[in-house]
């Protein structure tokens, strides 16, 4: 096989060095104390404070967990926090629950930066469990496993996936990808970026069982998955400029293009033709587009597209329209009304979901209606609270929308807070605070159904935290967690990535999660596959270690990049190409690499 071309340009996302590179050491040098000891961990249930911080409102929810809904008495426990019984005597710790430290992982020493020799964790393990024991209960406790080749270990603070002898599945049921017969991979085939006069939009792409099928310059191109080679190519008018993540069972999809050709110096066309595309065919199965009342004899212009119920459904600042999925007939476009609402977007998949802002922008309101695909007649409706501006839907069946309350995230998320949603009667079951500190999760603020890092399944939100510091000598990692839509509590669920990677879920495979690792600057990337029941991990993929083979892989942003697995095979895509960057290195940019594994 011939070797991968010299390493590529690095867009904007990755840190220096690529992903998971040594960093410069902390203040006091690797070792030194940078977490006082009992601190609670990344991403997991801490112990209540004793007492209210001082300038807070006695009562007031604190920042960081999970808030009961508004209508809930003051002085209630609040959602999302683990409560101690009533019962428990001051200060015990609550039976079958984890004490700090927490995560599996020790907390910095106080000096020196040496740890516990095996003769005195033993001694001290030893003591822990004869006071847990007094205590009035067994805990059973699992430490953490920081090596990421020693995979099929959860956490969580018991005895995971075992029920009678017999392996308990998740709520969802059993995944349907299999291990290959031998984990390895090796690249498929690398494709360049395509040459561009401005900054292009590529989002798009998807899986069948015949084709990889990605976005292109005014295309869609559908390539062998193991050769890379184009078995279809669909022209287009002009530039894709908007995408539906959802596939039907016969392998239609969703787009929105751009009716002719960008030319210099606008480099610009309105994003008017809605059309949904068969991914086996390679041709377009119906293309519309629309006027309405406010529009006069100009196209609607629409900046996302969903399927969900039979039903093609778009949105943008003009508003929204649906379309029949088999046909193409109109089944509603925007109309004026007087209390100024219009459809921002809509979350498709098992059900279709609306986010609706009513009013003028500066006093707006915005809610979020369950909607019947065939009428857009609503089912339900959630209002959404006062400074939400913008909202996104993570899913439509259970119902969870993501949301920057009041900008309050401040680090480019868009998420402050996830909100459980009833979807019969619309009815809040939780808040649950997402602390941009704590937690990795993205959404795209100003699109309703582009949130990425973050799945729903088994009636649980799974999310990333945020990297931090690991247990090796250089080098951050972080974790998988999940929270409860109903309760709004963290669980027991925690898959660490293991010393010097870092992971987030890409999507649900029945009842387990399908999670990327980005590797360490000397390590190849790797898919696995964790349990929903045991949070147990197993490698499915793991890619080449070789120089250019890693570089290539790490030019592309975890926040921007397309993954796909299926069956073995990964790919990554970008989603925006520009015009070459001139620099003084013979680097290349890659729209699409693919791997595969050798057994």
């Amino acid at each position: 096989m011939t070797q991968p071309p010299p390493p590529p340009n690095q867009p904007p996302g990755p840190p220096q060095g690529g992903f998971g590179a040594p960093q410069d050491p902390p203040p006091g040098g690797f070792g030194a104390p940078q977490q006082p000891q009992g601190q609670p961990q990344y991403g997991y249930p801490q112990q209540q404070p004793p007492t209210q911080p001082q300038g807070q409102p006695q009562g007031q929810p604190q920042y960081g967990y999970p808030q009961q809904p508004p209508t809930q008495p003051q002085g209630q426990p609040q959602y999302g926090y683990p409560q101690q019984p009533p019962t428990q005597p001051q200060g015990q710790p609550q039976y079958g629950y984890p004490t700090q430290p927490q995560y599996g992982y020790q907390p910095t020493p106080p000096s020196g930066g040496k740890k516990l020799n095996t003769q005195m964790q033993i001694i001290i393990a030893a003591v822990v469990a004869v006071v847990l024991i007094i205590g009035g209960g067994v805990w059973y406790a699992s430490s953490g496993d920081d090596d990421p080749g020693n995979q099929g270990k959860g956490s969580g603070g018991q005895t995971q996936g075992q029920t009678g002898g017999k392996t308990k599945s998740a709520p969802d049921g059993p995944g349907k990808e299999k291990v290959p017969g031998n984990t390895q991979a090796k690249v498929s085939f690398q494709l360049p970026h395509p040459k561009v006069a401005d900054i292009t939009d590529v989002a798009g792409s998807w899986l069948t069982e015949k084709a990889y099928v990605k976005t292109g310059v005014n295309s869609i191109v559908g390539y062998d998955p193991a050769k890379g080679t184009p078995m279809w190519t669909l022209a287009l008018p002009g530039q894709v400029c908007a995408t539906s993540r959802h596939t039907t069972a016969d392998n239609k999809t969703a787009i929105v293009y751009e009716a002719a050709k960008r030319l210099p110096p606008r480099n610009y066309q309105p994003c008017t033709e809605v059309a949904v595309v068969d991914l086996l065919a390679g041709k377009l199965v119906w293309t519309k587009s629309i006027t309405s009342a406010s529009s006069g004899d100009d196209k609607v212009v629409f900046s996302e597209v969903t399927l969900g119920g039979g039903t093609v459904a778009a949105g943008g600042t003009d508003g929204g329209a649906a379309f029949d999925l088999a046909n193409g007939a109109v089944r509603w476009k925007p109309e004026a009304n007087a209390q100024n609402c219009r459809d921002l977007g809509y979350g498709g998949g098992a059900a279709l979901a609306v986010v609706r802002r009513c009013g003028p922008y500066d006093s707006s309101t915005v809610v979020i209606q369950n909607v019947k695909p065939a009428t857009g007649e609503p089912i339900s409706e959630f209002k959404m609270p006062a400074g939400v501006k913008y909202a996104s839907i993570v899913s439509t069946k259970p119902l969870v929308v993501a949301a920057d309350v009041g900008d309050t995230a401040g680090d480019g998320s868009g998420i402050s807070d996830f909100f459980s949603i009833d979807e019969s009667t619309g009815k809040l079951k939780v808040k649950i605070a997402a602390d941009a500190d704590r937690f990795a999760a993205r959404c795209r603020s100003t699109e309703v159904e582009t949130c990425t890092k973050v799945v729903v399944g088994n009636n649980r939100l799974y999310l990333p935290t945020e990297d931090h510091e690991g247990g090796g000598e250089y080098g951050d990692t972080n974790e998988i967690v999940s929270f409860d839509l109903t309760t709004g509590k963290p669980t027991s669920d925690k898959a660490d990535a293991g010393d010097r990677y870092s992971m987030y879920p890409l999507r649900m495979d029945g009842g387990n999660l399908i999670a990327y690792k980005t590797p360490p600057y000397d390590k190849g990337g790797q898919i696995v596959s964790i349990d929903g029941a045991s949070f147990q991990q197993t490698v499915l993929l793991e890619n080449p270690s070789d120089e250019a083979v890693r570089d290539a892989e790490s030019s592309f942003s975890s926040d921007y990049a397309e993954i796909l697995y299926s069956n073995g095979r990964m790919f990554i895509s970008e989603t925006m190409v520009s015009e070459p960057r001139k620099t003084t290195y013979d680097d290349k940019e890659y729209l699409i690499v693919a791997y595969a594994t050798t057994g």
